[in-house]
């Protein structure tokens, strides 16, 4: 059958080309704040309740949750004969406006209470947290459809419309934030912006509506009304279609962002552009299947439909040859990875639009059965983020999770071909094209992508394989063949506890006595390689270490290394897997000679939650009297600023800062002491001979206090005038290191 374009009755295209031209400007600037709001509910609520998986995924599912629950409340209201569309819409922008500019207040006061809830009572609270704007959000989507569907008789071109319109202010928000918002105002200001937006749009809704007077509603033009479509498809069927696409579409997202992540070594942009060119190209793609369904016959539509989800499957499939092949060109692989992310995301995103079409009737009940739909699919998306997210990979690695989503595509192309109704003929043929997809995409990932996480680390073909590789959920691990460790693309520290061979700057956590008299109970953030807790352990003042490390992967490589292994047998340490911050705040009572954390670059993703003047508040609070706090700043002077802004006495020593409440009693000749006394697994790090001492001698003279070192906090306040302070609010270095501003 070939595509027609169906008849359109004039009456109703001149009643309701205006409103919806009218409704797409609102629903598109109705977007753009939903997606601030996301953004920096989720920093905020990472910040509170951690950014371990646990609460990544937790957070996530609750604002998923939300949004499907609001659409199921939005269906029932559109079965109302007496809704007032844009009047609705104005009221839920309005509320939301109203709830976000106190949302950050209400956040972290309800954070502060439930700091000590089980995981379970957690993830009640963060529901709780962000139902009541999220059910606004959900709302409006299933309403506005069975406003716009009911004028022009057409609900997959409705479905297509309104979401490419959403989900396109939605992905300019995320640039937006990324480049403008997040690096020059920070997340108050954010709000704000995203409040002052819903005012807006709430005022246009609700001053459209008044100028449109009783002809608002389509239901008062029966006289001009376009013709009902009918489905071809049972709710049944496409109902658990619009579910298994949100899970295939969300787990891509989540692979594709894994992928990038580690491409480009975690930086916040990496997150920023995966989302941005997911959503526009979820936008365009609905906007692409809206014009089918209006254009093409269903049979034909549902051809199409079919035919794009393989064309899904084959960008899918190019997704890690491409990387792995194409990572010599540098920093240029995440423009090539933002490509194929858009691509592959616009074929999943006709899926919704192009289902509302084959089982939904433009009737009276057009509404709920759309939140059903959407529901469904929300449903999906949650499922993604949990399975995939946080279990699969656990157990799968970067390229078996690329194989199950393509054959998941697979078999949802070969679904919607079987449920056609075209010759067999036909069937055979699209069919047989989705598993030659199929076929070769499990092909080309074999032969080209072996190296894939070599190649991106080093931006280069690498002719060698890592020795050791972990993933799982909480991220990717890499151990080259010095014994160097990478952590998501990035340098993580090496394996290596000899002070006479200093290739990870062992010197600092050896230097733990010149800073204080007696490191009895200490705290580490970040375990890493182990040497340092090694190290750390083996002082002879130390009687306990407590480490908080977020992924337990490493501790799969520290059974490995001879040099660290006894670390995890050893009865001084207690190793925690959770979030520092978030230990730290269920631990108030908690307090420690020593607060160490040799933490990664200043600018990655997530970890101005442990450099702000906030974070470093808190460690205060976890000090003995006369206890310091020892943390890598990896050279960022916004950071060591904050450092001596925050604590009343300190020094940059190295890349770190050395803070305290008090004066620091910095004592040479103890050090020394100490470092005569040290020894790892029974072997001392030094002998009485001569050429040991000499060795001592020169150590002990590089780190003298007036040396380059070593920089007291009075002269690097004075170093570093004008520098801003690192806070939660304004997210330090993450937005602005890799746009060119630090």
């Amino acid at each position: 059958m070939t595509a027609v374009e169906l008849p359109a009755d004039a009456p109703a295209q001149r009643f309701a080309a205006p409103r919806v031209r009218v409704l797409c400007i609102l629903f598109f600037f109705s977007g753009f704040p939903a997606l601030i709001y996301q953004l920096t509910w989720q920093r905020s609520l990472f910040r509170i309740f951690g950014v371990n998986s646990e609460s990544v995924t937790i957070i996530v599912t609750a604002f998923m949750l939300g949004l499907g629950l609001g659409s199921l409340c939005g269906g029932w209201i559109s079965r109302r004969t007496n809704v007032k569309p844009l009047l609705l819409l104005g009221v839920i922008e309005l509320a939301t406006a109203a709830f976000g500019l106190a949302s950050l207040q209400i956040f972290e006061q309800v954070g502060a209470m439930v700091a000590d809830l089980p995981l379970p009572a957690l993830a009640a609270i963060n529901l709780v947290l962000v139902l009541l704007p999220t059910l606004l959000m959900g709302a409006t989507l299933p309403i506005l459809v069975s406003y716009l569907a009911r004028m022009t008789g057409q609900i997959g071109d409705a479905v297509g419309t309104l979401y490419f319109v959403n989900t396109l202010g939605a992905g300019a928000a995320c640039l937006v934030c990324a480049t403008l918002i997040f690096p020059f105002l920070g997340m108050h200001e954010a709000v704000t912006i995203a409040a002052g937006i819903n005012l807006a749009v709430g005022a246009g809704a609700i001053a459209a509506h008044i100028l449109s007077g009783p002809g608002a509603s389509p239901d008062s033009q029966t006289s001009t009304k376009a013709p009902d479509t009918q489905p071809i498809l049972g709710m049944g069927p496409v109902v658990l279609l619009a579910m298994t696409g949100g899970f295939i579409s969300l787990s891509y997202e989540i692979y594709l962002f894994r992928v990038m992540s580690f491409a480009s070594g975690s930086s916040s942009l990496a997150f920023a552009m995966t989302l941005y060119a997911f959503l526009t190209g979820i936008a365009v793609g609905a906007r692409k299947a809206g014009q089918s369904c209006r254009t093409l016959a269903p049979q034909d539509a549902l051809r199409q439909a079919a035919r794009d989800l393989i064309w899904a499957n084959v960008f899918g499939a190019m997704f890690l040859p491409l990387m792995a092949q194409l990572a010599w060109v540098g920093a240029g692989v995440i423009g090539i990875a933002v490509a194929i992310t858009y691509l592959i995301a616009r074929q999943w995103g006709a899926l919704l639009p192009y289902l509302s079409q084959f089982g939904i009737a433009t009737d009276e009940q057009v509404g709920q059965r759309t939140a059903l739909l959407y529901f469904a699919n929300i449903a999906g998306c949650a499922s993604g983020a949990i399975l995939t997210g946080f279990v699969l990979t656990d157990y799968l690695g970067i390229r078996q999770i690329a194989a199950m989503l393509l054959v998941g595509g697979t078999m949802a192309a070969l679904a919607l071909i079987a449920l056609g109704q075209t010759t067999a003929q036909e069937r055979n043929r699209l069919g047989y094209l989705a598993i030659a997809v199929l076929v070769f995409g499990l092909g080309a990932s074999a032969l080209l992508s072996q190296r894939l996480l070599e190649n991106l680390q080093g931006k280069t073909l690498a002719d060698h394989d890592f020795p050791h590789i972990v993933e799982n959920h909480s991220g990717i691990i890499t151990v080259d063949a010095d014994g160097t460790v990478f952590g998501n693309g990035m340098y993580d520290g090496r394996f290596n506890t000899d002070l006479k061979s200093d290739r990870n700057g062992i010197i600092r956590p050896y230097a733990l006595s010149l800073f204080h008299p007696a490191p009895r109970q200490v705290l580490m953030i970040g375990l890493s390689s182990g040497s340092w807790a090694q190290v750390i352990a083996n002082n002879p003042d130390v009687e306990s270490l407590t480490i908080v490390e977020i992924n337990r992967g490493y501790l799969e490589l520290i059974a490995k290394h001879e040099d660290v292994r006894s670390i995890l047998n050893n009865p001084k340490i207690r190793i925690v897997e959770d979030d520092g911050r978030r230990w730290l705040r269920h631990h108030p009572d908690a307090r420690f000679d020593a607060v160490v954390s040799n933490t990664t670059w200043h600018f990655r993703a997530n970890i101005t939650n442990l450099l702000s003047s906030e974070f470093l508040g808190l460690v205060q609070q976890h000090l003995k009297p006369g206890g310091i706090f020892f943390y890598n700043t990896t050279n960022s002077r916004r950071a060591q600023r904050t450092g001596c802004t925050v604590f009343s006495h300190g020094a940059r020593f190295l890349n770190h800062m050395v803070l305290s409440q008090t004066p620091i009693a910095w004592d040479h000749d103890r050090w020394r002491r100490t470092l005569e006394t040290y020894s790892i697994d029974g072997k001392p790090e030094f002998a009485s001979d001569d050429a040991d001492r000499a060795r001592l001698d020169a150590l002990i003279a590089d780190f003298r206090q007036d040396g380059p070192t070593i920089e007291p906090c009075p002269q690097l306040l004075e170093a570093t005038t004008g520098q801003a302070l690192v806070t939660d609010d304004n997210m330090g270095t993450e937005w602005r290191y890799f746009l060119g501003l630090e």
